[in-house]
């Protein structure tokens, strides 16, 4: 008997239960890190994630709503690599005067990782013709692209500079 061909529509359901296992797994991250840094202004910016991270998880279910399927996550290897990568930084760095560009540096991958996915989700949930799964993907990616802008700000401006002199 043949085999169902997957489709578009299967590989975005997918892949969205991909971005869901790994929104999930930077909620229990992002705390972790935010403990470890020892910039203020960097421990500010992971605690806002947080929350913005929350209302994105509530945005994936949302498009899980409209796809009339349950909101379930399947494991994401690329952020099990990328969280390990940031613990390893945590444990090798700790109070060193590096700690702070390497968890920015660990924040920022995963940020481009879910920039990717989200824009990725969004072009497929507009060729699927899914308006409102656009809207609420398009809503999150800005959120992303904007935390990676402000944490290429931070790194620049503070924390970069003291990693480099041993502030």
């Amino acid at each position: 008997m043949a085999k169902k061909p997957k489709l578009l529509s299967d590989l975005f359901h997918d892949t969205l239960k991909d971005v869901y296992f790994a929104e999930n797994k930077i909620l229990k991250t992002l705390p972790k890190m935010a403990k470890a840094a020892q910039s203020k202004d960097l421990k500010a910016a992971f605690v806002k994630h947080e929350k913005e991270t929350r209302g994105q998880v509530k945005r994936l279910q949302g498009v899980f709503k409209i796809l009339g399927k349950p909101a379930r996550a399947k494991t994401c290897d690329a952020i099990m690599g990328i969280t390990k990568e940031g613990a390893e930084i945590m444990t090798e760095y700790k109070g060193m005067p590096a700690l702070d560009a390497g968890l920015l540096a660990a924040a920022q991958a995963v940020e481009h990782y879910e920039m990717s996915r989200y824009g990725t989700l969004r072009t497929w949930a507009a060729e699927l013709g899914m308006p409102d799964a656009v809207a609420l993907l398009d809503a999150t990616l800005k959120e992303e692209k904007a935390t990676d802008a402000a944490l290429t700000t931070l790194a620049k401006t503070v924390v970069n500079v003291e990693a480099e002199h041993g502030l």
